[in-house]
């Protein structure tokens, strides 16, 4: 690298130093949006396996709990956006979900759930409700989901407004992975990227 080139490389860093603790701005909807880093725990049950954010149903059971998740740190009011981007590199099953918000109060229990069926149909698991088509094996989706604790969730699926749905309860939790849903079935492998967490 030329001495002009490291330079150039020198300051840009710089600046991002400089700016790192400004509002982020989000891919979706009017901010300003804060960034943070919520905490997470790695779930891996039945035929689930993680490698990073590699996501494993290694089995065509269709009973039981079979997931390979990340689950992140509860939040409560407020307005939470996700976002991420997940590529199918095999999907042998069907009806997995990706991406799941959970509700922990007052009562615990999934919330909102989004899955992909073979054929790459993206749907809403409560309710049914097609949110995409397209979610191929080897393409790559990203999706944002906007949650305002006090109304409703909305899902974004590359960048367009795709589905709402109105909330229900006080405290939540964002899940990301691979999960068996009570009517599908691995195998299935999911690669995640680009994981982003903001508020307002």
């Amino acid at each position: 690298m030329s001495t002009r080139l490291r330079t150039v490389a020198g300051i840009a860093a710089a600046a991002g130093l400089l700016v790192s603790g400004t509002p982020a701005q989000a891919q979706v909807e009017t901010g300003p949006w804060t960034a943070y880093s919520p905490s997470f725990t790695v779930q891996e049950r039945g035929c689930g396996t993680v490698n990073g954010l590699t996501f494993q149903l290694t089995c065509s059971t269709a009973d039981g709990d079979q997931r390979a998740e990340r689950r992140y740190a509860t939040y409560s009011g407020g307005t939470r956006q996700f976002e991420g981007s997940f590529r199918i590199t095999s999907l042998g099953g069907t009806r997995v979900s990706l991406k799941q918000t959970f509700r922990e109060s007052p009562d615990t229990g999934p919330f909102y759930m989004l899955a992909v069926e073979r054929g790459g149909r993206l749907y809403a698991v409560h309710g049914g409700t097609t949110v995409a088509t397209g979610a191929t094996v080897g393409t790559t989706v990203r999706v944002n989901t906007v949650h305002n604790t006090a109304t409703e969730i909305r899902t974004y699926i590359n960048g367009s407004q795709k589905h709402k749905y109105a909330t229900d309860g006080s405290s939540f939790y964002d899940k990301f992975g691979a999960y068996r849903t009570s009517s599908g079935q691995g195998p299935a492998t999911v690669v995640w990227s680009g994981i982003k967490f903001w508020r307002k």
